[in-house]
């Protein structure tokens, strides 16, 4: 029988970084016009692979062959020639250009030598249609949405020819509602004939959209499968390599006395106008309140006011009964307050720094930190290794920089920080946003730890299966104000989804009811 040709195949791929081996020996075959998903933990160097396939990167050895002829991807402009295009995580636009700009820079059709943009925007208009990905050419970027943006990243990579399309993580910042719209144009890229790259660790998006699967752990190619024939479990564990509980494991909420009391508070956003409207909320001790809600309905500035990030305007927040209302960061978080921000590279961490300096961010102040101002480095890389050892942060040393882990040890790194100091109220904003379930499963059982000694957690987050494994309470937050409080075990993702769209509780019940006997 002749041997199968596929459209992409990489050889026994390594790439080595000094000692550091992020691919080990990789094999990975793709055919014509389907989704292969690749599958692995943060940190297991599918990245690093693709940035290999996509010329970012060259291999320390091995081999990659395209219709079966060997080729050198020197490049990224070698890689586009070739017909590989890569949708980047974190996109690569221009704000202050348009999104033909976008689109054509760096490969600019000319006519003589002029820019020929109206040719460019003709191309744009057609492939735009063709693919069903209905972007305004003229609009400016800053001035779209993040589902739009991705849409410019994916017509870049087509107007270029690519008929290898690799997408990293493409569903981390969209909505429910955006990613089903993504899933459409992926599957119209296949119906033409692309072949499709999906790196990504969720399990549903592999099961609703792959058709085959190829698992990497730590640097090491584990096996490919056809998605049709395996569970989310057994993906899960080739993944992480053991069993992994997608239920968080916990006994019920004890709760005790009040540690949060927040009373009609008014915040603002960046335009003056309210973003939080006269919220009132308890958080008590020894339970986790978790905060549901769709992205800009106020999450984000409740969260900062709180924290002592941005002005409040009116009402009270008290803490163990002391007021600390537009009290300073420090002053807050001395009090007794963790926070874990939503984004953990802009607001977490500082990324050139090494990842002992940041581990002692809240606390280098003290001793044995520092003694009368001066850093005491031996101390703050002694209290690092203990919390790298405590929280398995993988890293290579407490001296690499914060910006060379994987998220989820960047995560990992950020938690230690906070829960180190023992306070007595947890925040904790979007903990596990693009990660895996090996580490999600992890920073679950570390919030239901907290909540066990005794102390206060609230959670914001919009993933509403974490929000419904891990609170014990639950608020639904719309436009600014507390629409429901429900109990996890007594509601369901449609009611949660109808308080999210602003329905009162009284409403949400009625209008389930009336469903459920429409359908009787």
């Amino acid at each position: 029988m002749a041997e199968e040709q596929y459209v992409i195949e990489m050889r026994n791929i390594t790439k080595q970084f000094g000692t550091f081996k992020a691919n080990d020996n990789i094999n990975l075959q793709i055919r014509k016009g389907e989704i292969h998903a690749l599958l692995g933990e943060n940190g297991a160097g599918k990245s690093t692979l693709m940035n290999v396939l996509s010329g970012l990167l060259q291999p320390t050895s091995g081999e990659i062959l395209m219709d079966g002829q060997k080729v050198d991807i020197s490049s990224p402009t070698k890689a586009n020639h070739l017909g590989i295009g890569m949708v980047h995580q974190h996109f690569m636009l221009v704000d202050a250009f348009t999104v033909t700009e976008n689109i054509i820079l760096g490969s600019e059709p000319t006519s003589g030598i002029t820019l020929d943009k109206k040719k460019a925007a003709e191309e744009i208009k057609r492939l735009s249609e063709e693919y069903k990905l209905l972007v305004d050419p003229d609009a400016y970027v800053r001035d779209i949405s993040v589902g739009m943006q991705q849409r410019v990243e994916i017509l870049k990579t087509l107007y270029r020819g690519a008929n290898v399309l690799i997408f990293d993580e493409p569903t981390a910042v969209l909505t429910p509602q955006e990613i089903d719209e993504l899933i459409e144009i992926m599957d119209g890229l296949v119906k033409e004939g692309k072949s499709i790259i999906l790196i990504t660790h969720k399990l549903d998006e592999i099961k609703k959209v792959a058709d085959r699967c190829s698992v990497i752990r730590r640097g090491q190619y584990i096996g490919t499968v056809d998605v049709a024939d395996v569970s989310s479990q057994q993906l899960a564990d080739m993944m992480v390599g053991r069993s992994v509980s997608f239920k968080t494991d916990k006994k019920p909420a004890t709760p005790g006395e009040t540690v949060l009391t927040i009373k009609d508070l008014v915040v603002k956003e960046s335009r003056g106008l309210e973003a939080v409207k006269k919220l009132s909320l308890d958080v008590h001790r020894g339970e986790v309140l978790g905060i549901a809600g769709i992205d800009g309905n106020g999450q984000s500035e409740l969260i900062q006011a709180l924290t002592g990030l941005r002005k409040v305007e009116s009402g009270t927040v008290t803490l163990n009964g002391a007021d600390i209302t537009g009290k300073k960061p420090r002053q807050i978080t001395e009090s007794g307050v963790g926070h874990v921000p939503e984004d953990r590279q802009k607001y977490g961490l500082i990324l050139q720094l090494s990842l002992s300096e940041n581990i002692a961010m809240q606390t280098y102040y003290r001793a044995p930190l520092s003694k009368s101002g001066v850093l005491n480095y031996n101390e703050m890389d002694k209290y690092a290794n203990r919390l790298i050892e405590e929280y398995d942060v993988r890293t290579t040393s407490e001296k690499a920089p914060a910006g060379s882990l994987s998220g989820g040890n960047q995560q990992k790194a950020i938690i230690a920080r906070e829960v180190d100091r023992d306070p007595d109220l947890l925040i904790v904003s979007q903990p596990t946003r693009g990660l895996d379930v090996g580490a999600i499963e992890y920073i679950h059982k570390r919030l239901v730890e907290q909540r066990d000694k005794n102390k206060g957690v609230l959670l914001v987050s919009f993933e509403l299966d974490e929000i419904l494994n891990v609170s014990d309470r639950i608020a639904v937050i719309h436009a600014g104000e507390i629409t429901g409080i429900v109990d996890p075990k007594e509601t369901s993702e449609n009611e949660l989804g109808l308080l999210m769209a602003g329905y009162s509780l009284e409403e949400a019940r009625a209008e389930l009811q009336k469903a459920g006997e429409a359908s009787e």
